[in-house]
C-alpha cells in the first residue's frame, strides 16, 4: 500500500543519511550526539503536525489544547512560526496558545530581574533595552489578539496581567530617570554621560509613542500605558525642581532676622544666575537641539520667580521690605548681576523679559509703601523732636559746629532720615523718588509748625522761672541756627533729588517752609532780646529821671549788659545774627525814646535843658559805638537810629523858643510817624512851652509837608505816651 511504500522510502533515506554521517572513524564518537539531534527534529515535526491538525479541526475543547501545548514544550520557536503564519485559527485557541508559548519562550520574571540589576548598576540604557524587548513582545501579542477579536477583554487582561512585572520595571526605570532629571544641573557637572543616557531613553520612548499613535490611527489599537509622554513628564519634573529650588532659598523669617528678605532675594539671585550659566554652557549640549532646553529652563525660572514674587508681595511687608522687593523685581532682576549678565547673552535678552510682578501689584505695593512711610516719617519726626526737647533742659551747653555756632542734632537727624528714604526710593525709580521728596517736605511743613509751638512753650516755661533751664539762652541760639541749617538742607535735598522741571511744583511749599523757619528764628531772636531787656529794665527805668540828670551810669550798664549777651549771640549764624543785632539796636533806641516820652522829668531851666540834651547826645554816641562794634559794616542803620535821639536832643537843647516850631517841624518831616501826643510829651519834657504854644505848634505841624528818609522804618508808632491820671492832675 501507499503507507508501506512511504515507510520503505523513509528507511532508505534514513540509511543513506546515516551512511553519510559515519564515513570516518572519528565520527563514531558522535553517534549519541547525532541521535539526539535527529530525535529533536522528529519531535518537532510531530508537534507541527499536531498543531496543524488542531487548527484544521477548530478544536474547542480547552483540555485538548493544553495537551497540544505541552507536546510543544521543547519546540516553541517552530510552533510560534507556524501559528503566526496561520491567520484563520479560532480566537480562543490562539489566545491561549500565544499566552503559554510566550510564557515558555520569554521568561518575563527573569528578564525583569536582569533589567532591575542593570538599573541598580546604573546601566540605564541596557535596562531600557530589555524593557523595550518585553514591551515589544507584549504589544505584538496584544495587537494579534486585538486583530482576531477586539472585544475579548478577558484574554487581553490575561496577557496584561502576565506582563505586570514589566509595568513595575517601567515605573522603576522612570523613577531613576526623574531622579537624574531632578539633579540634572548637578549631574551635568559630575557625570554628563548619565544625563545623555537619560535623554536617549526619553527620545527612544518618544519614538515608540509616535509609532504607537500612528498605528492607533490606522488600526484603533494602542497598548496600555501608551503614550508614555516621558518628554513632557521630564519638563514637568524640571519645572517642579525649579519651583522647589526658588522656594527653598528662604532660610530666615522676620522674627529671626530683620534682613530676611534681603538675604532671601540675594540667594535667589545667586542660585538662578549660577543655574542658568550651567544650563547654557553644559546642559544645552546634553539635549537634542529641538528640546530648546535653555530657553525652556529660562521660562521655567522666570515663571517660578514670578510666582515667588507674587507670594512675597501678598505678605504683610514693612516699608523697607517693600523697597527691597521692588528694587529686586524692577532693577536687580534685569541688571548685569542677574539676567543681564554678559555670559547669558545673546540667549537672554532683558528687553524681552516680562515683568515679574504686574503693574497693578507694583502700584499696590508703592501705595502701601507711601502710606507706611508717611506714618513712619510722622513718627520719626515726632520722636526726633521729643529727643531734642530733652536736651533743651540740660545743664550743659549745646554742642557747637566747627565754626563755633551752637546747634542741636535735630536737623542732622531729620535730614539723614529724609536722605536715607530718598536713596532707597531712588533705587526703585525716579517717580517714587519725587513722591518721597514731596512727602518729606510736606511732613517737614507740619513738623516745623510743631517745632515753633514747642519753642514758644519752652520760652513760656522759662518765664515762669528765669533761673531755669540753666542754658536757656544757648539752646534758643541753637534753635535759631537750626532754622538756618534746615533752610540749607532743604535747598541741598531739592538740588540732589528734584528734577529741574519739578521745581515749580515745590516752590510754594518751599516758600512756605522758609517763611515758617524765618518766623521761628525771628521769634527766638525776640525771646532772647526779651531776656536782655528784662535784665535792662531797672536801668532803663533810670533814664530821663533826676538821678539820670545828676550823673547815673544807667546807659553804661545797658551797653555792658548788651555786649555781654552778644558774646553769646556771636554763636548765632548769619543772616539771623545780623537781624538780631539790628533788632537789639532798634529796641535799645525805642526804649530810650520811650523813656523820654514817659515824661519822668521836666527840665526847669535852660541850664538843665542844655545838660539833659548833651547827655542824650553823648549816650546816642555810646549806643552808636556799641552797635558798630557788635555789627561792623552796618553803619547806615546805626547812624539812622541813633540820629533820632540826637534830633530829639536838638529840640530839647534849643534856647530860643521862637525857633521851637521850626525845630519841631524839622523833626516831624524826618520822622512822619511822630504823633501829636509825642510832640506834646517832648514839649512837656522841655518844660518851657505853655499850653497855648503846644496847641499852636501841633495845629500848624498838621499842615506841613513831610520829607522822610526813604530807608526810614517807623519807630514812633511802637511808643505809647502815658496820659495824665487824676492823682497827677491833683499834684
Amino acid at each position: 500500500s501507499t503507507m508501506e511504500e512511504m515507510d520503505r522510502e523513509a528507511v532508505a533515506t534514513a540509511v543513506q543519511r546515516v551512511a553519510g554521517m559515519l564515513q570516518r572513524p572519528d565520527q563514531l564518537d558522535k553517534v549519541e550526539q547525532y541521535r539526539r539531534r535527529e530525535a529533536r527534529k522528529k519531535a518537532s515535526v510531530e508537534a507541527r503536525l499536531k498543531v496543524q491538525t488542531l487548527i484544521n479541526l477548530s478544536v474547542h475543547n480547552v483540555e485538548q489544547v493544553f495537551l497540544v501545548f505541552f507536546t510543544c514544550i521543547c519546540f516553541p520557536v517552530c510552533c510560534l512560526k507556524l501559528l503566526v503564519s496561520c491567520i484563520y485559527f479560532h480566537t480562543v485557541i490562539i489566545s491561549l496558545l500565544l499566552f503559554f508559548l510566550f510564557h515558555l519562550y520569554f521568561s518575563v520574571p527573569e528578564i525583569v530581574r536582569e533589567a532591575q540589576d542593570l538599573i541598580e548598576q546604573g546601566e540605564l540604557l541596557q535596562a531600557h533595552r530589555k524593557l523595550m524587548d518585553l514591551e515589544c513582545s507584549r504589544d505584538n501579542l496584544m495587537y494579534e489578539q486585538y486583530r482576531m477579536d477586539s472585544k475579548n477583554t478577558h484574554d487581553m487582561n490575561l496577557i496584561h496581567t502576565y506582563f505586570g512585572d514589566m509595568q513595575k520595571l517601567s515605573e522603576e526605570l522612570a523613577k531613576q530617570l526623574w531622579m537624574v532629571v531632578q539633579r540634572s544641573l548637578v549631574t551635568v557637572r559630575r557625570d554628563p554621560t548619565l544625563l545623555v543616557s537619560v535623554v536617549r531613553i526619553i527620545e527612544r520612548e518618544e519614538k515608540i509613542d509616535r509609532r504607537m499613535l500612528d498605528r492607533k490611527k490606522q488600526t484603533g489599537f494602542i497598548p496600555p500605558g501608551r503614550p508614555k509622554n516621558w518628554k513632557e513628564k521630564m519638563f514637568n519634573i524640571l519645572e517642579r525642581t525649579v519651583s522647589t529650588r526658588i522656594e527653598g532659598t528662604q532660610a530666615d523669617t522676620r522674627e529671626s532676622d530683620k534682613m530676611w528678605l534681603v538675604r532671601h532675594l540675594e540667594i535667589i539671585r545667586k542660585y538662578v544666575l549660577d543655574d542658568l550659566l550651567v544650563a547654557k554652557t553644559l546642559l544645552d549640549q546634553c539635549f537634542p537641539p529641538h528640546y530648546d532646553i535653555f530657553k525652556k529652563l529660562l521660562s521655567m525660572y522666570h515663571q517660578a520667580l514670578s510666582i515667588r514674587m507674587q507670594e512675597l508681595a501678598s505678605e504683610d511687608l514693612e516699608a523697607n521690605e517693600i523697597v527691597s522687593l521692588l528694587t529686586w523685581v524692577l532693577n536687580t532682576y534685569k541688571s548685569t548681576e542677574m539676567m543681564g549678565n554678559s555670559e547669558l547673552s545673546p540667549e537672554v535678552d532683558v528687553n524681552c523679559l516680562n515683568l515679574l510682578l504686574s503693574q497693578n501689584v507694583v502700584e499696590q505695593l508703592l501705595s502701601k509703601y507711601m502710606s507706611t512711610l508717611t506714618s513712619n516719617i510722622i513718627g520719626w519726626l515726632r520722636k526726633a523732636l521729643e529727643t531734642d526737647k530733652k536736651d533743651w533742659v540740660k545743664e550743659t551747653e549745646p554742642e557747637a559746629d566747627q565754626d563755633g555756632y551752637y546747634q542741636t542734632t535735630l536737623p542732622a537727624i531729620v535730614f539723614q532720615m529724609f536722605e536715607q528714604n530718598l536713596q532707597v526710593a531712588a533705587q526703585i525709580n525716579d517717580d517714587l523718588k519725587t513722591k518721597v521728596l514731596l512727602l518729606c517736605l510736606q511732613q517737614m511743613n507740619s513738623f516745623l509748625t510743631r517745632y515753633r509751638d514747642e519753642t514758644q512753650m519752652y520760652k513760656e516755661e522759662h518765664l515762669k522761672n528765669r533761673q531755669y533751664p540753666q542754658c536757656y539762652v544757648q539752646y534758643m541760639i541753637a534753635v535759631i541756627n537750626n532754622c538756618q541749617t534746615f533752610k540749607e538742607s532743604i535747598i541741598s535735598l531739592k538740588r540732589k533729588y528734584l528734577k529741574i522741571e519739578m521745581e515749580d511744583t515745590l516752590s510754594s511749599s518751599h516758600t512756605n517752609m522758609d517763611a515758617i523757619l524765618d518766623t521761628i528764628a525771628k521769634e527766638a531772636c525776640s525771646s532772647l532780646l526779651d531776656e536782655v531787656f528784662m535784665d535792662l529794665e531797672q536801668h532803663l527805668n533810670e533814664l530821663m529821671t533826676k538821678k539820670w540828670l545828676m550823673g547815673s551810669n544807667a546807659v553804661g550798664t545797658i551797653c555792658v549788659t548788651v555786649e555781654d549777651y552778644f558774646n553769646d549771640f556771636a554763636k548765632i549764624k548769619r543772616p539771623y545774627k545780623k537781624t538780631m543785632t539790628a533788632e537789639a539796636h532798634r529796641r535799645v533806641v525805642v526804649e530810650y525814646i520811650r523813656a523820654i516820652m514817659q515824661k519822668r522829668i521836666s527840665f526847669r531851666n535852660a541850664e538843665e535843658r542844655k545838660e539833659g540834651a548833651e547827655r542824650m547826645t553823648k549816650e546816642a554816641e555810646q549806643f552808636r559805638f556799641l552797635f558798630k562794634k557788635l555789627a561792623p559794616g552796618s553803619g547806615e542803620d546805626t547812624e539812622g537810629l541813633c540820629g533820632i535821639i540826637e534830633a530829639i536832643a536838638e529840640v530839647i537843647k534849643l534856647t530860643d523858643p521862637s525857633l521851637l516850631y521850626l525845630e519841631v517841624s524839622t523833626l516831624v518831616s524826618k520822622y512822619p510817624d511822630i504823633r501829636d501826643d509825642h510832640i506834646a510829651a517832648l514839649l512837656t519834657v522841655r518844660g518851657d512851652a505853655s499850653r497855648d504854644m503846644k496847641q499852636t505848634i501841633i495845629e500848624t505841624l498838621d499842615q506841613g509837608p513831610s520829607q522822610p528818609n526813604p530807608n526810614y522804618v517807623p519807630i514812633f508808632k511802637e511808643i505809647s505816651v502815658p496820659t495824665l491820671t487824676v492823682p497827677k492832675l491833683l499834684k
